[in-house]
């Protein structure tokens, strides 16, 4: 069964698969939330009601947007012949199939669009690459918020990349407008405890914190110490192969992109001239 910690220090331990855990100089609930974050593949069969989804979409909108554009729109997906060709498109994931929700995220200018149109006033700014940029940022950081606000609530959430493999198919099977783009999905259910999802290391802070100014001194030594302790994991999870080796392979060329290395015409085509 998945390893539960029980105090701060080793929830934040576990979180780097730490030896030598030291207490965090604060904590709370959302702490406590953040620091157990794990990517869940099996769900079981109960439904996300209506309301918790509201609550989820709510917890969505309070991130912060830039500008108050709010450039960012959700789409929920619960039936199950939809799901299915979306997996279909999206990896052949089974976990898309197999939860009761599937949540696709989009940069959306698609609004402001339609309010420049109503007005008959000039929206030339939205064309540009920075405007994009801020739906797509803006869609990450509600995406984010909903994952937080569901695993606070006992639920189990993973991301799925692999919905931009083909983003053309995807737009006509959500009836996607010019403007508006899938950024990413989110499944969301009840884990299956079955599976024992568990928590996975990330790289030391010295490889990530940097102190006034960019330092790459030290990264091999980092990365070195990383491998010693995400080896575990991997042991657990049946992978036999080296988080550098992972990282390489994924973007050692454009066919690991799995489609994605189109993005930028999908994009054009989805009504995003990236000027």
């Amino acid at each position: 069964m998945t390893q539960i910690a029980s105090s701060p220090d080793q929830v934040v331990a576990q979180r780097y698969r730490d030896p030598a855990p030291t207490a965090p100089a604060g904590w709370n609930p959302v702490l406590q939330v953040l620091h157990e974050h794990r990517s869940v593949r099996r769900y079981l069969s109960d439904p996300v009601p209506d309301a918790v989804l509201r609550l989820l979409v709510s917890a969505a909108q309070s991130a912060p947007t830039s500008s108050n554009l709010q450039v960012w729109s959700v789409i929920a997906v619960r039936d199950p012949e939809r799901k299915a060709r979306l997996a279909a498109l999206a990896g052949d994931q089974e976990h898309i199939r197999q939860a009761p929700v599937l949540l696709v995220w989009t940069a959306d200018l698609a609004r402001l669009r339609g309010l420049a149109a109503e007005r008959a006033v000039p929206l030339d700014g939205a064309d540009y690459l920075e405007s994009s940029y801020v739906a797509f940022l803006d869609a990450a950081l509600a995406a984010q918020n909903a994952v937080v606000a569901a695993e606070s609530l006992g639920l189990g959430t993973v991301y799925i990349g692999a919905i931009r493999n083909n983003p053309e198919q995807v737009a006509a099977e959500l009836s996607l407008p010019p403007g508006v783009f899938a950024v990413v999905g989110l499944v969301v259910g009840t884990p299956d405890p079955s599976e024992d999802a568990r928590v996975k290391p990330r790289l030391p802070q010295a490889a990530v914190l940097h102190e006034e100014t960019y330092d790459a001194s030290g990264q091999s030594a980092h990365v070195a110490e990383y491998e010693t302790r995400i080896a575990e994991f991997y042991a657990e999870q049946q992978l036999d192969h080296s988080w550098t080796d992972r990282v390489l392979s994924r973007l050692g060329s454009a066919a690991a992109l799995k489609g994605r290395d189109r993005l930028r015409d999908q994009l054009t085509a989805q009504g995003f001239p990236l000027h």
